[in-house]
């Protein structure tokens, strides 16, 4: 009998148990009964999200060419420039490529050549030769020695060494010569005064020596208080006295 009782007891509640219980064999009536809450937003905010690397150390952002990078391991930071909230790629620098300047000189210059205002080695040697051998030499009229010359006979006698014969007298040798100006001579051109107030003519002589760079002319002459020395046109007695300058017509 006790058996029959629980027997009984068992399949009451079986039975019950069973009508109230309901099997649900889709998404949409879980949904209804509320049973099933995963709404599709969060199915597509859950695949929206990146899949995260189990070995990923760091997570940083970095800014590379205008546009977001992230990245699950550290970056380099010799190759990020660190801004506020955000790391950027270094700006290259460019170095300047070198400039080279070219100048062209398209001036229509004159290239004719133009010999030098040097003395002439004629001049020269004139100038060296009447120092060398006639500085020194006293005066006398007439004379065309060592033993003694006038201004004519010395200029005379340098002439001679260089076999070149000039006219005796100051007066003729200024027509055997090629008028100068006075800032133009140059070594062994000759010098004429006229000394003598009596008279008009051309009546002494020297050879220019020296021109100094401050342009000052010196020139060796016979002199009838000194003999042969040097002087200078500065001084106010051979301005004065200057009639004009020389210089030897080579033929």
């Amino acid at each position: 009998m006790k058996n029959i009782l629980s027997i009984s007891l068992f399949l009451f509640l079986l039975i019950t148990t069973t009508s109230t219980a309901q099997i649900i064999t889709t998404k949409k009536e879980a949904q209804k009964k509320g049973v099933y809450s995963y709404t599709e937003k969060q199915k597509a905010a859950e695949a929206s999200k990146p899949a995260i690397d189990k070995q990923a150390v760091v997570k940083e952002v970095a800014t590379l060419k205008n546009s977001d990078v992230i990245a699950y391991e550290p970056v380099a930071k010799k190759d990020m420039v660190m801004n506020p909230g955000k790391m950027e790629a270094p700006a290259i620098k460019k170095n300047p490529a070198s400039k080279k300047t070219i100048v062209i000189n398209d001036t229509d210059e004159d290239t004719d050549y133009i010999e030098p205002d040097v003395d002439s080695y004629l001049g020269q040697q004139i100038a060296t030769n009447a120092i060398a051998e006639f500085k020194g030499v006293r005066y006398r009229g007439g004379g065309t020695t060592k033993a003694g010359m006038d201004c004519s006979g010395m200029v005379y006698a340098t002439f001679k060494i260089f076999d070149i014969t000039l006219p005796r007298s100051s007066n003729e040798m200024v027509k055997a010569t090629n008028e100068v100006k006075l800032s133009e001579v140059k070594k062994g051109d000759l010098l004429f005064f006229r000394n003598n107030h009596n008279r008009k003519t051309i009546n002494h002589v020297g050879i220019v020596t020296e021109v100094t760079p401050e342009g000052e002319v010196l020139f060796i002459h016979s002199s009838t208080s000194s003999g042969v020395i040097i002087s200078s046109m500065n001084e106010n007695y051979h301005s004065r006295t200057f009639v004009k300058a020389g210089r030897y017509i080579e033929e």
